[in-house]
């Protein structure tokens, strides 16, 4: 039993600053539990004076309980510092709710954020004596942020991007990769592995 809870506590996704990525796990994470449509629609409960039936006891019982297990992940997601302001909240949608606020930040800081995203991706250049990996790895962290900000940049933008911001010595390498491939059709994977063989050409 012991050894199942380590593992429990292993994948949770633990919260580090990163609110958007935190809550892409978090989510599928909950979803994965089947406790995802508790923080999402929150426990439906009937008022006090209602008669209920039997089933619907039952039904309430349940989804009370699924939301403690989804609180549970919750605290166990979040650091203590950050729980001490949302231990109020008496469900698991308040406090998802919650952190959604204090942290996603209002639309208007979204779109700078997303606009100051652009001009990087804009500006970015190979640098001389970088490697194809590193430069690939600056670029595809620069676009997965635009994407997580909602931009719906497609893999083609990326693709031309790339050829376009290469140091000279990859210059007929372009070329030939514009004569003889699709860009529609070309993955960034792919790109990436082209690439990849010429540089170890040049060394």
């Amino acid at each position: 039993m012991a050894s199942e809870n380590n593992f429990v506590r292993l994948v949770i996704p633990r919260f580090a600053g990163h609110y958007d990525h935190w809550s892409m796990l978090m989510e599928n994470f909950l979803r994965s539990k089947e406790y995802w449509q508790v923080i999402s629609d929150g426990i439906i409960g009937l008022a006090t004076d209602t008669a209920m039936t039997e089933a619907q006891k039952i039904e309430i019982e349940g989804q009370w309980l699924k939301d403690l297990e989804a609180k549970n992940y919750l605290f166990q997601a979040i650091d203590w510092s950050i729980l001490e302001t949302i231990l109020c909240k008496e469900i698991s949608k308040q406090i998802w709710d919650s952190m959604k606020k204090m942290y996603l930040g209002s639309v208007r800081v979204k779109r700078q954020q997303l606009q100051a995203l652009h001009t990087e991706f804009k500006m970015l250049r190979m640098k001389s004596g970088e490697s194809v990996i590193d430069y690939f790895s600056r670029m595809m962290a620069i676009v997965n942020k635009m994407r997580i900000h909602g931009d719906k940049m497609e893999d083609v933008t990326v693709i031309e991007k790339v050829l376009r911001s290469l140091t000279p010595k990859f210059n007929y390498v372009v070329c030939s990769i514009e004569e003889s491939k699709n860009l529609d059709d070309l993955s960034i994977d792919e790109l990436q592995g082209s690439l990849l063989v010429h540089e170890q050409k040049f060394k």
